[in-house]
Formats: C-alpha cells, structure tokens, sequence
C-alpha cells in the first residue's frame, strides 16, 4: 500500500498535468490570461478545490473518484474535473504521452 503523503503527491501531480492541458487548449490559446501554474483563474481554482479534497479525503487508501461511494466534490465540481479528466486523457493519448495516463491509472 501507498503511503497517504506519496499518494497525494502523485495524484496532485497528474491533476495538475491534467488541468494544465485542459486549460492550455480550452482557455489560454482563447485569449484567457494565464493567473497561475500554466493556468488560467478558474482552472487555478479548481486546482486547488481538487487538491484540498484530496488531502481530506478520510478513505484509505483512496479510490478513484469515479468509483468513490461519498463523492465529496460538488456536483459542478465534480462535472467540471469530469471533462478534464476526458479531454486530457484523450489530447495525452493522441500525443502519445502514454506515460502520463499509466501513472494515472497504476
């Protein structure tokens, strides 16, 4: 088993991956002013939301959020990391960055 510190290390490094290309192509390459991180302001704040959830999270060890039984986003929280999740998967794939989607899965 993982210890908790090393597992919300990884996972706040694949969100933050994740979001950052969520937010390079949906918002910054708009016009949308960088706020911080490579990101713009809500997707900065979503970050930290996700972050903040993670570390709180009282289960051990963590499921996946999509198969987690309490769900403790926000119903447009959890939308939102939703469509991140799907259209970062799908840009990594197509770029061949394999290396982050198996870090995200193993």
């Amino acid at each position: 088993m993982m210890e908790k510190s090393k597992r919300i290390k990884k996972d706040e490094k694949i969100l933050k991956k994740f979001i950052q290309v969520y937010c390079k192509e949906n918002h910054l390459k708009k016009g949308i002013k960088e706020h911080n991180n490579g990101m713009c302001k809500e997707c900065y704040e979503l970050f930290l939301y996700a972050k903040q959830k993670n570390e709180k999270c009282p289960l051990d060890p963590k499921p996946q959020c999509k198969h987690c039984k309490i769900h403790c986003y926000s119903k447009e929280m959890r939308a939102k990391i939703k469509e991140i999740m799907k259209f970062s998967g799908i840009y990594m794939i197509k770029r061949g960055r394999l290396d982050w989607i198996f870090h995200y899965f193993f």
